[in-house]
């Protein structure tokens, strides 16, 4: 794709498009709608100003049409009642000019009103394309894979971690108990769960006071401090204390819910980081559920890329979630891939994960570029938490050597009771 149409700077947005009129009618509605034009004709959109600020419909690929709407439109009753919905794949592209580097107006301008457009009864943003020169003005991830690596001091593998469970209720003190078993068990990655931000039973900060004694004291241990990404999520100036407290504490990585921090406030945090941004999606269902409606992931982890973050999560496979592994599989791919020239994101599989879903991840994915949670898997492990890290570390190697694990699992403890107890691959 070019970056210029008629002398000006664009980006592309691909829309799957559903409407009881044609899908070419409500592709120019949209392309109007989203840039210099409304729903009747106005004085003043000029020929000159529809050249440097329309958006303009690139392609449009048909797709099978349906007898039922996806998504209700009074809209559609009104004018179209015909029963028959039209569905299709729409390419716009807009001007970079109308926006400018900044994620909010990027994303009224592919996002805004359109999921209210009377004209369609199902849309959804599968793709977001920049030109590299509009993307590199955005701040983008400050660590990615290379320098999460670095910092765990972990090379050619996955990353291996888990969650600080019971998600939430431990006081400070219970916390940096869990926080010593999974450090003297090897852990090289740990998180607070989501849930888990500034309960008035063990504030941030006095988590933080109680834990970062453990992990200094595990750190001369070691040779490198275990990367705990504690969440700081809350107001801007919260964030960017809880941020500062921790730097100076001696941690390494930080955690946020992004959704509900939202785009503007880690770009905020993430200009002022000097920590791995650790990005947790809960919420996320809300935005991609519906087949016919919100976003791609593939879309969701750009624009997350752009603002600055350095891992993504990405679910786990055989989960508890509603997820199938086809597009867990294809949302940790998407983060990985080139985009425009921002350093890829770290994904992070989550949820139910075990030993066992190494080879699966492995086949699949054709990368250890990723972080494996697993809480049951580890902390549950009948030998103990160290066994339990052992015992993914196992696998993972099974994995990359091809060795199928009942055998890889002959004269490896750990890997076999992890067999025994969870159930084989």
């Amino acid at each position: 794709m070019s970056d210029f149409s008629q002398g000006r700077q664009e980006f592309t947005a691909r829309f799957f498009v559903e409407s009881s009129f044609p899908i070419e009618k409500v592709a120019e509605v949209i392309a109007g709608e989203q840039s210099s034009g409304t729903f009747i004709t106005l004085p003043g959109e000029s020929a000159e100003l529809k050249e440097r600020s329309r958006a303009r419909v690139v392609s449009i690929k048909s797709l099978a049409s349906v007898r039922a709407a996806s998504l209700h439109s009074a809209y559609l009753e009104r004018h179209k009642p015909d029963g028959v919905y039209h569905r299709g794949e729409v390419t716009i592209a807009f001007p970079i000019a109308n926006i400018g580097p900044n994620i909010p107006a990027l994303l009224t301008t592919i996002a805004g009103n359109l999921f209210e457009l009377g004209e369609v009864s199902g849309l959804r943003v599968l793709d977001l394309d920049l030109p590299e020169t509009f993307a590199a003005k955005f701040l983008g991830p400050q660590f990615g894979i290379e320098g999460t690596r670095a910092l765990c001091g972990v090379q050619d593998r996955p990353i291996i971690g888990t969650i600080i469970k019971p998600s939430i209720g431990l006081t400070p003190e219970q916390t940096a108990e869990v926080v010593d078993a999974l450090c003297l068990g090897g852990i090289e990655f740990f998180k607070d769960d989501e849930l888990l931000i500034d309960p008035t039973y063990a504030s941030f900060d006095a988590r933080l006071d109680a834990v970062m004694p453990v992990l200094h004291r595990h750190a001369d241990r070691l040779g490198r401090m275990p990367m705990y990404a504690i969440n700081i999520s809350g107001s801007v100036d919260e964030m960017l204390r809880r941020h500062d407290a921790v730097r100076e504490a001696g941690g390494t990585c930080v955690m946020l819910c992004l959704n509900w921090v939202g785009h503007s406030g880690v770009e905020y945090v993430r200009k002022h980081s000097q920590l791995p941004i650790h990005g947790h999606r809960n919420g996320w269902g809300a935005f991609t559920r519906c087949p016919q409606l919100g976003f791609s992931f593939d879309v969701y982890q750009k624009v997350w890329r752009l603002a600055g973050i350095d891992h993504l999560h990405v679910n786990g496979i055989q989960s508890k979630f509603s997820e199938p592994d086809e597009s867990v599989i294809s949302s940790a791919r998407s983060c990985l891939r080139p985009f425009a020239g921002v350093r890829p994101l770290l994904p992070v599989f989550s949820s139910g994960q075990w030993a066992a879903q190494a080879p699966v991840l492995y086949d699949q994915l054709k990368s250890v570029d990723l972080m494996h949670l697993a809480g049951g898997g580890i902390i549950g492990h009948p030998q103990g938490i160290a066994a339990g890290v052992q015992s993914m570390r196992e696998g993972w190697e099974a994995a990359v050597q091809g060795v199928p694990l009942d055998y890889y699992a002959e004269g490896r403890t750990a890997l076999a009771a992890a067999l025994q107890k969870f159930g084989g691959a």
